[in-house]
């Protein structure tokens, strides 16, 4: 059956079958996803199981939302094609939109970027909860997009050659068949989908598992000056120094808060001891976060995880692959959150999934949906793992000769941004997934790597004059 809704034509009869898909998962992958097919059916049903709250509320089975979450300009740009006024929303509801590195002060491996004038790149920043409620609200307004809660999908319905449903489980561990012309997992890094995929004849997807061992440490603090204007803080980690990597971040989020993250590797992992959280901030590369930290009032105790590894099942190789499935979001590729990634890369996979929905759906076109949500995973995979191999306490890949050869390069280019404009743009054009990590070989860009940063690096953090008074006041205030 054709997904795609048309008007009939003078020899078609008026009549049709509801077509209808069903998303596994109400995470924003899955809103996404929904927002992406909402227009070529009659209904969509979300599968969830558990219960979606009002406004924004944690979310059970998001554990990820207590650290620290942004919108590149790719995903922010995705997210406004699916669901148009929605970076508008977040912003009212207090989200920052911070330009790179135009408000950033970051400590890179290879020093401090420059905070270059521009407009082209940012990011948005606000909690996670108020980003899935501004998302989701915009989603559930659509009469057409139902949800289903408390409710888990078991397995797939159907076989081989095509997928025709789900069957769930409700709380009272009843079971029954969900029947639907297209099924999209969005369930995250819990999905079930290749023992589901196995108990349908179909073995075998390739998959990457990648981990740097890094644990996350975050809490959100009431910030000691005003959030609005205030940049972003960064201290990355250097996998070339003889010690277990750790680095941090500050995000400014609704409520004149600052949202805090801090990662190590084993050997330096943060603990949830509240006591020890600032003082595991000084033993990052520079001292900035920890004398920020200083001034500002903790507001909520330190939460852990160690759930960072990359993972990716490579669902776009199989063949022959089932009509109406189709897979998006952490349940194809989930990346450590260090890189700030993964909505992003989930929303431009939705975008995909929207476009070939509008082509229309003749026979394969959930192999190439697959595919295409593969390409918008491979850029965020590359950043990701590129990075990751090359910690002393990764495991699951070892850097090749020609990964190291490419480390040094983009360590080269680094450092040149600290000084260049023109590196600056190269890099933030693919960290903002805006371009693929080819970009950065073409002659131009081979070129300014060449010649090297053309302006000295800044000594230190590079606060404004206002930041700095700020700064000062806050210190006065402390002496005092």
């Amino acid at each position: 059956m054709c997904l795609c809704r048309k008007q009939p034509t003078m020899s078609e009869s008026p009549r049709r079958a509801p077509v209808r898909a069903v998303v596994i998962g109400g995470s924003i992958a899955g809103m996404l996803a929904a927002a992406a097919v909402k227009e070529h059916v009659d209904s969509v049903e979300i599968i969830e199981a558990h219960e979606l709250p009002e406004g924004p509320a944690p979310r059970t089975g998001v554990p990820q939302a207590v650290h620290i979450h942004f919108l590149q300009t790719g995903g922010a740009e995705a997210v406004e094609t699916l669901l148009p006024g929605t970076i508008d929303l977040l912003l009212a509801a207090g989200a920052h939109r911070i330009p790179v590195t135009t408000n950033m002060v970051i400590h890179s491996a290879e020093g401090w970027y420059r905070r270059w004038k521009r407009t082209t790149h940012y990011v948005i920043t606000a909690s996670r909860d108020l980003t899935d409620s501004v998302v989701r609200a915009q989603v559930l307004k659509d009469p057409r997009v139902g949800v289903r809660t408390h409710t888990r999908a078991v397995a797939l319905l159907g076989g081989r050659g095509r997928v025709t449903g789900v069957r769930v489980r409700d709380a009272d561990g009843a079971e029954s068949d969900l029947r639907a012309d297209l099924v999209i997992d969005a369930s995250g890094r819990a999905s079930r989908m290749p023992q589901w995929l196995a108990r349908l004849g179909i073995t075998g997807p390739a998959q990457d598992h990648v981990d740097s061992g890094l644990a996350y440490a975050s809490r959100f603090y009431r910030a000691p000056v005003p959030t609005a204007g205030w940049p972003v803080i960064g201290v990355q980690a250097d996998p070339r120094l003889p010690r277990p990597a750790n680095a941090g971040g500050i995000l400014p989020v609704e409520g004149d808060r600052w949202h805090v993250s801090l990662m190590g590797a084993p050997g330096a992992h943060p603990t949830a001891d509240p006591d020890a959280f600032e003082a595991y901030a000084r033993t990052l590369r520079h001292p900035v976060m920890a004398d920020l930290l200083r001034h500002a009032e903790p507001l909520t105790d330190v939460s852990v995880t160690h759930s960072t590894a990359n993972r990716r099942h490579y669902y776009e190789r199989l063949t022959p692959w089932p009509e109406g499935l189709v897979i998006l979001g952490d349940a194809v590729a989930a990346f450590n959150p260090l890189y700030g990634q993964g909505m992003s890369a989930a929303a431009q996979g939705a975008v995909a999934l929207r476009d070939l929905c509008s082509r229309g759906t003749a026979p394969g076109f959930a192999r190439r949906a697959q595919r295409a949500i593969g390409k918008c995973v491979d850029t965020a995979w590359a950043l990701a793992v590129g990075t990751d191999i090359h910690y002393a306490t990764t495991r699951g890949r070892t850097p090749t000769g020609a990964d190291r050869l490419l480390h040094r390069y983009v360590s080269r280019l680094s450092r040149t941004a600290t000084g260049s404009f023109h590196a600056a743009t190269a890099l933030t054009d693919v960290l903002a997934l805006q371009a693929a990590p080819a970009s950065l070989v073409k002659p131009g860009v081979l070129l300014t790597a060449l010649v090297g940063p053309l302006r000295p690096e800044p000594g230190g953090p590079p606060f404004t004059p206002a930041e700095m008074r700020l700064l000062r006041d806050l210190g006065e205030a402390a002496a005092e």
